[in-house]
């Protein structure tokens, strides 16, 4: 099997490059079909997904079975400011790199978020509740969805939330360092969601890719919590005596005028992954857990 995992210097990809040349993730083996994968881990600097020419450049010399892509600009608030170009990466990258792939007749797996919801409504949201972004970066990657399906009809797109990983930035990371330097710290406890692991995502995501049950699928961790909850659990999973005063969004919104609106309720339920191939995401405190045993070894 021959693959491309664009974004590969992120959190994701380095999880998806590590379960490949281990053949193993946390929470189970990875299918024995993709022992003995080519596969390609690259970022921006080999190809940028937003230039509809430097992805043909690519594919002209690389031929793939599944592509998946990680590439994002993920920084929320950043988006914000410059819509126009997180759309070129987050919307016509995806819609790029499925055109490239469905030339040769690949797979194409886009990463998208749980931000495509507008969370006004208590629950958890199944693949096909109705979407509607609050937020550029909500917007910005709902498109890349739309686009991505329009120009490869082999095309999974999995909606995340809350993603850690052991390379990279993350809330996780973020947390940990303000409780080695503070002792209370505010957060925000009327948002809720799914702390995910990175490691678990890219097990399922390889697992999906296999079939040929196209469309969309949520995949997170199980178990809700609100990002002051999260918090509060990397404290005490890296014992921090830090204090996790929390907040209501008005009062981070007042204190931070220039931040992206988040939905209050994106809990992400794994509906049709459970249905398709099975859901082998742990709660998220058992794989929080076990990313702060392994934090030492692996985080970077």
């Amino acid at each position: 099997m021959r693959l491309l995992i664009t974004g590969g210097r992120g959190q994701l990809g380095n999880e998806l490059r590590r379960c490949l040349e281990t053949m193993t993730a946390e929470a189970g083996p990875v299918p024995a079909e993709y022992a003995g994968a080519q596969f390609d881990c690259i970022d921006y600097q080999e190809m940028d997904i937003s230039s509809a020419e430097s992805v043909d450049a690519w594919f002209a010399a690389h031929e793939y079975d599944l592509v998946v892509n990680c590439a994002a600009v993920t920084n929320v608030d950043g988006c914000e400011t410059n819509e126009e170009g997180a759309y070129a990466v987050n919307a016509l990258g995806p819609q790029n790199l499925a055109r490239a792939a469905a030339a040769q007749g690949a797979k194409f797996l886009q990463v998208s978020t749980d931000y495509v919801f507008p969370g006004n409504v208590p629950g958890d949201r199944v693949e096909d509740d109705e979407v509607g972004p609050i937020s550029a970066y909500g917007r910005t990657k709902l498109a890349g969805e739309q686009l991505a399906a329009a120009a490869n009809p082999r095309t999974f797109v999995c909606r995340t939330a809350w993603l850690y990983g052991y390379v990279g930035k993350n809330f996780v990371k973020t947390m940990k360092r303000l409780g080695e330097g503070h002792d209370k710290i505010t957060v925000v406890d009327d948002q809720v969601g799914n702390p995910t692991s990175a490691n678990d995502l890219a097990l399922a995501i390889l697992r999906v890719a296999l079939t040929d049950e196209y469309g969309i699928y949520h995949m997170t961790n199980n178990g809700t919590c609100s990002w002051a909850d999260f918090a509060a659990a990397i404290m005490e999973g890296f014992g921090l005596e830090c204090v996790v005063q929390p907040v209501t969004s008005e009062q981070y919104k007042a204190a931070n005028p220039a931040s992206a609106d988040r939905p209050h309720f994106s809990s992400l339920k794994n509906a049709r992954l459970e249905a398709t191939v099975g859901d082998t995401f742990r709660p998220w405190r058992e794989a929080l857990a076990a990313y702060v045993s392994n934090f030492d070894e692996l985080a970077d």
